[in-house]
Order: C-alpha cells, then structure tokens, then sequence
C-alpha cells in the first residue's frame, strides 16, 4: 500500500482533536506510535508475530483517528413487483448503504457485529439511474421475529461502557472472573449464563438492591472523583455504603431464615 499517496487524499487538513468522555481512563488511551512513518510494514522484521499484529492495530488506529470520515449513502429502494398472472402489485424494500467516500477505511476498517436482521448493515449496489429491475428468483421464505443474540467479549464491553461499569483496565478481568466462577460459560465465542450464575444474580439482586443497581458503579466513580478533587470526604463515602450495606445484610438474612 502507498502509505503517502493514501494520506495526500484522505488526511485532514488539520489535526483531529477528540474530546474524551466523561468516564475515560485517558492513560489507557494513550498508546501511540512514536513515529508515524514507522508503518507496520517497515518493521516487521523486527517484531515477533504477535507483536506485528499488536503495532499494526495500534499504528491503524492511530493513523485512522487523523483521517477524514467515511461517507455513505443511506439508501432504500422500494420495488413495485407486477404479477404477470394476476396483475396484482407486491411492494418490495430493502434499505442499505453504499461507500461514497472511504476516508480512514482506506487504512482501518472497522468490523462490527451486526444483527442479521439488521437492514441498515447490508451494501447495496449502486442504483443510480435503475428504472426497472428483472426478476432472477423468487424465495418463498417465512421469517419469525428472533431474540437479540447473546453476548460475545465485545458487545460485552460496549454495553458496559454504555451502561458506565467498570473502566477500560477491568474489562478483561471481569470477563475473566465471570467464566473463572462459572457463572457464564463460552460457547461458539458467546457467552451462556450457568445455573450457579442464574441462582447467584437472582439472590445477590433481590437481596442487595442498592449495591446490584446497575447506575451504582457509574454513580461510585463519580463520588470518588469527588473524594480526589476534595468536594466529599472518604468516610462520609463509606459511611453512606456501609449504612446500606448493613441494612440489606439484616433484610437477606432474614429473608433466609438467619438472624
């Protein structure tokens, strides 16, 4: 690959400056090549496999983070079908995209898992000036409404983000620690909750309702940054929790026949 030709047409003309989210670990995201035309392909035979593989995501990522975005078209086609033999009219649609402009795609494409059921991840072709479409073969298929697919690593990790639990550093070792008890097990790289992790999120929910509140570990970091920046005291934090803590402790050992 022309490295510099590819840069001369996709690269902003000025550098990407990028805001980091509230609840980002800047230090984790700060990995980047010390030399930009130090490119994955120059150094290879300096580096094992493994860490070939390593540099050329970090030096993609980071050379993509400078580049100008993709552009796509959203499109939909809506296809009037006629019945040679009836006369009678069947509606057709199909929505999609198509790549205008790749922009940082030229060096990094992005692959995300996308639901089979999900229009708007299909390409379409381009459709430019197509008055009429000729049928080649017609499916006769029926469809029923599927369940979200199970969690894999990675959609395991978006929705943490989203949902504000935990922080880049402890994502691996809590997908570590789920399979390591045998709450979930891994099956075709996704992810099945065992009976012992049923049993167990059934009773730590019901009995602990403001620890197992999924807003509670984005709440708690925002009130030890606060603990950082001087605006609430340490043992005000923990006095709140353990106040809670204790109730809820009694209220589970009651309900369970213990006193």
């Amino acid at each position: 690959m022309d490295h510099e030709a590819v840069g001369r047409k996709v690269s902003s003309a000025t550098p990407n400056v990028y805001k980091g989210k509230k609840d980002a670990q800047d230090a984790h995201e700060a990995i980047r090549p010390s030399d930009v035309s130090r490119t994955p392909e120059s150094i290879a035979r300096y580096l094992t496999e493994e860490q070939l593989k390593l540099y050329r995501l970090i030096w993609q990522r980071f050379v993509a983070s400078q580049m100008l975005p993709a552009i796509f078209d959203v499109t939909t086609a809506k296809i009037a079908a006629v019945s040679s033999k009836t006369g009678k009219t069947y509606d057709f649609r199909v929505s999609g995209s198509v790549l205008r402009f790749d922009g940082f795609l030229k060096v990094y494409e992005v692959a995300e898992e996308k639901d089979d059921d999900d229009e708007s991840s299909n390409k379409l072709p381009d459709l430019d000036n197509v008055k009429a479409l000729a049928l080649e073969k017609l499916l006769d298929e029926q469809h029923f409404t599927s369940p979200p697919p199970r969690f894999n690593e990675a959609s395991l990790v978006k929705v943490l983000e989203e949902r504000g639990v935990g922080r880049p550093s402890t994502y691996a070792s809590i997908i570590s620690t789920i399979q390591d008890r045998e709450y979930v097990s891994k099956i075709s790289g996704r992810f099945y909750p065992t009976e012992i992790g049923w049993w167990c999120c059934d009773l730590l929910v019901k009995n602990f309702p403001y620890i197992f509140d999924i807003a509670y570990t984005a709440k708690l970091e925002e009130e030890l940054d606060d603990i950082e920046e001087g605006k609430e005291k340490w043992t005000a934090l923990l006095n709140g929790f353990y106040d809670h803590f204790e109730e809820e402790l009694k209220d589970a050992g009651s309900k369970n026949g213990k006193h």
